[in-house]
């Protein structure tokens, strides 16, 4: 019999969350300790990619940790759905590397999770990105309702990863969706995520430097919407400090008269002072329509850390 280990105390914001989670069907994140709003889980989340519970520690976590969350976990899914079996994955990461253990059940593959309707590959057991980013749930809810209400746009998508706002652009309606993204194995897999949702056409993927690339993409265009969601830091290609200025500076040129630009950035020490000043000083022809809350799962407690994403329109 195992033995029993105390329950550490900052946890019990964490396995309160448990205890009371529903069962989601789409994925979704349950638990954010990274908004701040649980002191002592600061360094906790806890996200569902169904059929798989996804626990994640920003720093190292000690057996007893990991027996508490088990043994919380096994309890609220033998409530949610008796009899199916547990699966859950941790991963405990840092700015350089991620440790990810499967910890009980089997992770499906491939691995399909579901958002509004839309439908995407992930993948749980390697890496630190999963292939689908939950905290831009609003930003693809945006993307969806503005592309529905203007059929046939056509849209950029710099810094693509996976294509996910391209899908719920085609389903809503858009004409044309140029995804383009260094990383030709996440573009590999945007193609497989539009091919799972149906989208046989309308989409092109384009594995380049956007830097290098402008002359390529001024000949696309216009287009009606831009959608900008870099990395707040990837060595040797994108720096959010140097690098979105020179990226902000090109909009004017790319975008269709009255066109939208959506503009992301997730990083705690940038706040949105960063995005407005610098689309001021180097797109100022470009109005600031304003700013899309974030999912509510996401609760920060400042504005400032948590995810920016600002909305700009061209002059008509």
């Amino acid at each position: 019999m195992r033995a029993v280990l105390p329950v550490p105390a900052p946890m019990h914001a964490l396995l309160a969350a448990i205890a009371s989670a529903p069962r989601l069907t789409d994925a979704g994140r349950l638990f954010h300790g990274r908004g701040g709003l649980h002191p002592g889980c600061e360094h906790w989340t806890l996200d569902v990619y169904p059929p798989v519970w996804l626990t994640t520690s920003f720093q190292p976590v000690d057996d007893a940790a990991l027996a508490a969350l088990g043994d919380a976990l096994s309890a609220r899914w033998a409530q949610l759905a008796p009899g199916e079996p547990l699966c859950w994955v941790h991963q405990t990461r840092d700015e350089v590397r991620a440790d990810t253990r499967t910890m009980a059940g089997q992770v499906p593959a491939p691995h399909v999770v579901s958002e509004a309707g839309a439908r995407f590959y992930v993948h749980l057991p390697r890496g630190f990105n999963h292939g689908f980013f939950l905290d831009m749930a609003e930003g693809r809810r945006w993307v969806r309702e503005h592309v529905a209400a203007r059929p046939g746009a056509r849209v950029l998508n710099l810094f693509a990863y996976t294509c996910a706002f391209s899908v719920v652009a085609l389903q809503a309606g858009a004409g044309q969706v140029a995804n383009v993204d260094m990383a030709g194995g996440a573009l590999a897999i945007g193609q497989r995520n539009h091919l799972l949702n149906g989208l046989n056409g309308g989409a092109s993927f384009l594995p380049h430097d956007i830097f290098a690339s402008w002359g390529r993409l001024r000949r696309g265009g216009p287009y009606d919407l831009i959608v900008v969601d870099p990395p707040s830091y990837q060595k040797g290609s994108f720096v959010a400090e140097k690098d979105y200025p020179r990226l902000m500076r090109r909009l004017p040129e790319l975008l269709a008269p009255g066109g939208h630009a959506l503009l992301c950035l997730n990083s705690p020490k940038l706040g949105v002072a960063f995005l407005q000043d610098g689309m001021a000083e180097q797109a100022p022809t470009l109005g600031f329509v304003g700013r899309l809350p974030n999912p509510p799962a996401f609760a920060d407690v400042s504005d400032e850390r948590a995810l920016k994403v600002l909305v700009y329109r061209a002059p008509d």
